[in-house]
């Protein structure tokens, strides 16, 4: 079964001529991109053009892959690039981000009614709901570190700026993404009351 292949291994048999294995980085990579490409979009229907770019420029761009990164790190420098340009293109106030839920979650076998559930979900909410307040790098950021659990050099790699810079900025929008938990949180703490 070809998931069980490496992500190298499936580049190689690309290259190779087996379309399947492509179909099989896609559907591995699919949901994070979706993900980052909707930081960036206002709405579902261009993060999925985005994502669908981003897919076929790999796959284009594919045999130029050296392997000095991870495939995702070079995945998702290719969103980030082609999600600029779709900007620049549509000219998107990319102040406002589409107010559907950006993350994808997986559904838990649990019981729908469980607190632990409830608690994860409603910490979700409120945690995506600031994120999508951000600046689209500021949420770039934030997504590529703690949901893609990218290193710093590697999102450095992606962004195209040096890993000090991707540390300064890091911080910066842990503080931003603080204060927007802090304001949001304050005002459910308030009704609660």
């Amino acid at each position: 079964m070809q998931s069980k292949l490496s992500d190298i291994e499936l580049i190689e048999q690309t290259l190779a001529g087996n379309q399947f294995a492509y179909a099989d980085l896609v559907k591995r990579h699919q949901r994070f991109v979706f993900t980052l490409a909707l930081r960036f979009a206002k709405g579902r229907e261009d993060a999925e053009e985005i994502a669908q770019d981003c897919f076929v420029k790999a796959y284009r761009s594919l045999a130029s892959f050296q392997g000095q990164s991870k495939f995702s790190t070079w995945l998702y420098s290719i969103v980030y690039t082609t999600a600029m340009t779709f900007l620049r293109k549509k000219r998107v106030d990319t102040d406002s981000i589409d107010d559907e839920g950006t993350f994808v979650q997986v559904e838990s076998h649990e019981s729908a009614y469980d607190t632990n559930n409830a608690e994860n979900k409603s910490r979700s909410y409120y945690l995506n709901q600031a994120i999508e307040q951000l600046l689209p790098d500021d949420a770039t950021i934030i997504t590529l570190f703690y949901k893609g659990e990218q290193s710093l050099e590697e999102i450095a790699q992606t962004m195209g700026i040096e890993t000090n810079t991707v540390k300064v900025k890091l911080f910066r929008a842990r503080q931003r993404l603080k204060e927007k938990l802090e304001r949001n949180l304050k005002h459910e703490v308030k009704e609660l009351i």
